[in-house]
């Protein structure tokens, strides 16, 4: 709870990645409190019984939210996907006005590894900031389970890594009010 709330405000890509590699975590331990409540929170010492209550209370709030949008065996949560949503606007508004010059660049560099990273990850619908998350997530999930070589997958993650730095710097930026993506430079 306390890291996702760091991570919602410094970097809402290290959240958003940070909540599915909790809903992975939670469907592990089979959405049960007792598992969560040893696992995740009996092993830090820094809180008090009241914090413990509070964290079970939360994990178990996403664990239902996984139940109740049927994602208990795989998926992620709306509302993890509303934030990548958000963050594609976002993209598509950089790729057009003045603000977005070196995101353009930064883009630039990744786009022709779209295709064929699209057809790795299999969904030909789904948007470029989405099938970039994707792409982190797998590749990072490879790393954890020690298939951290070269892929067709992790072969891109210096081309997306930037791209998606940037743009949840930019977010950040607009969402504290400190960039305004209409003001000309």
């Amino acid at each position: 709870m306390d890291i996702a709330l760091s991570k919602r405000k410094e970097n809402i890509a290290e959240y958003i990645l940070y909540l599915w590699q909790l809903e992975d975590l939670l469907r592990a331990l089979q959405f049960s409190p007792e598992a969560v409540y040893s696992t995740l929170i009996a092993p830090r010492k820094e809180l008090d019984e009241q914090q413990k209550s509070a964290f079970l209370i939360w994990y178990m709030d996403i664990a239902n939210l996984l139940r109740q949008e049927g994602k208990e065996e795989k998926g992620h949560l709306e509302h993890t996907l509303h934030l990548i949503r958000d963050l594609h606007d976002l993209h598509l508004q950089l790729l057009k006005l003045p603000v977005g010059e070196h995101y353009r660049a930064t883009f630039a560099r990744l786009e022709p590894e779209l295709p064929r990273l699209r057809a790795i990850i299999g969904n030909p619908g789904m948007n470029d900031t989405e099938l970039c998350f994707r792409a982190l997530y797998a590749a990072m999930l490879y790393r954890i389970k020690g298939d951290g070589g070269r892929s067709a997958v992790t072969d891109t993650i210096e081309y997306i890594s930037p791209v998606v730095a940037e743009l949840a710097a930019l977010h950040g930026k607009v969402e504290r009010g400190e960039v305004d993506l209409y003001k000309e430079k």
